[in-house]
C-alpha cells in the first residue's frame, strides 16, 4: 500500500525556489538527478542538516586554535589535533589561504596515522584504536591485523578486531565477517599498543559471482579474485570477500548482469537491500 504523506503549500518570493534547489543540490538531496525541495524540508525537520551560517572566527581565535593544533602534535596527541583541525575546516569561516594551510596540515596528520600503523604492521604489534564513526559514535577496537586498501578513489584501513557487538545487528547472517572493519583514516582519534598475538590476515568469505551479458568480456579481474573462468555465456568469478558493503555496491551497479550465486547468506544480504529499495519506491513484493 502507498504510504500516506502530508502535503503543504508554500508561498515564497520570486527566486527563492532556485535558491532552495541550489541548497538541496549542494547537500546532495535529490529526487533522481534533480534537487528535491521536499527532501530538503524533511531533512531540516529531522535535524539531518543544520541551517544558518557557520560560526565566524576572528584572527585571534584562528591563531589560538592553530597554536593548539601545533601543541597537540608536539605532544603526540594526533587524534585531538585532528579533531580541532576538522572543527576549523568544517565550521569556521576561513579565508582561502588559511583553509589551504589547514588542508595541508590535515594531509600530514593522515600520513602520521599511516606511518604509525605501518610501523605496527611491520612489528606485528597489536594495538587499540579509538575511532569516531560517521554518526558521531566513539568506538574502541582491539586490532590484531590491519592493512590499507584502496576503494572508490581513496584509501581505507581494513582491520581484524576482537569486538563484534557494533555489527551483529547489521549483518546477523554473516558471522564470518563480524571481526572485519573498514575505517576512514581521518576518523581515527588515537592509537596505542596492546598485548597479545598478531593475526595473519582478515576473515573472509568465498563468494561465487556470475557475470552475464556485456560483463562477460567487460569485467576486469580484481586482486581478491581466486578463480575466473568463462563457461558458455557466463563468466564465473570466485572472490575472497572481506567486507560485504563493497561487494553489494558493485553487484547493484552491474544490475542484472551480475548475480551472487553463493553462499546463500550473501544472497540473502543482497535481497535485504533490494527489498528495502522496493519499499522506498512503493513497489509491492510477494511475501
Amino acid at each position: 500500500m502507498p504510504r500516506k504523506k502530508d502535503t503543504i503549500t508554500l508561498s515564497i518570493p520570486p527566486g527563492t525556489k532556485e535558491k532552495l534547489e541550489a541548497i538541496a543540490r549542494r547537500l546532495n538531496i535529490l529526487w533522481g538527478k534533480d534537487p528535491s525541495i521536499s527532501g530538503l524540508i524533511v531533512a531540516i525537520a529531522q535535524h539531518a542538516v543544520e541551517v544558518g551560517k557557520p560560526f565566524t572566527l576572528d584572527f585571534n581565535q584562528v591563531n589560538a586554535l592553530q597554536q593548539a593544533i601545533k601543541a597537540l602534535n608536539d605532544a603526540g596527541q594526533i587524534g585531538e589535533s585532528q579533531t580541532v583541525l576538522t572543527l576549523l575546516l568544517e565550521r569556521g569561516n576561513l579565508d582561502a589561504s588559511i583553509r589551504q594551510s589547514l588542508l595541508k596540515q590535515a594531509s600530514k596528520l593522515l600520513q602520521a596515522w599511516r606511518s604509525q600503523i605501518d610501523e605496527y604492521r611491520q612489528k606485528q604489534q597489536p594495538f587499540y584504536l579509538f575511532y569516531e564513526n560517521s554518526q558521531g559514535e566513539e568506538l574502541q577496537y582491539t586490532v590484531r591485523y590491519a592493512e590499507p586498501r584502496f576503494f572508490d578513489k581513496r584509501y581505507y584501513l581494513l582491520i581484524w578486531c576482537e569486538e563484534t557487538e557494533d555489527v551483529k545487528n547489521s549483518i546477523p547472517n554473516l558471522p564470518e565477517l563480524w571481526h572485519n572493519r573498514t575505517l576512514i583514516f581521518d576518523r581515527i582519534r588515537l592509537i596505542v599498543p596492546a598485548s597479545g598475538e598478531w593475526r595473519e590476515g582478515l576473515d573472509h568469505l568465498k563468494v561465487y559471482l556470475h557475470f552475464q551479458g556485456w560483463m562477460v568480456k567487460s569485467y576486469e579481474r580484481r586482486e581478491d579474485d581466486l578463480e575466473d573462468e568463462t563457461i558458455g555465456d557466463v563468466r564465473q568469478v570466485v572472490r575472497r570477500v572481506v567486507n560485504e558493503f563493497w561487494l553489494i555496491r558493485e553487484v547493484l551497479r552491474y544490475r542484472q548482469d551480475c548475480v551472487i550465486v553463493s553462499p546463500q547468506s550473501m544472497r540473502d544480504r543482497l535481497k535485504q537491500e533490494l527489498l528495502a529499495m522496493c519499499q522506498l519506491y512503493d513497489i509491492e513484493t510477494k511475501s
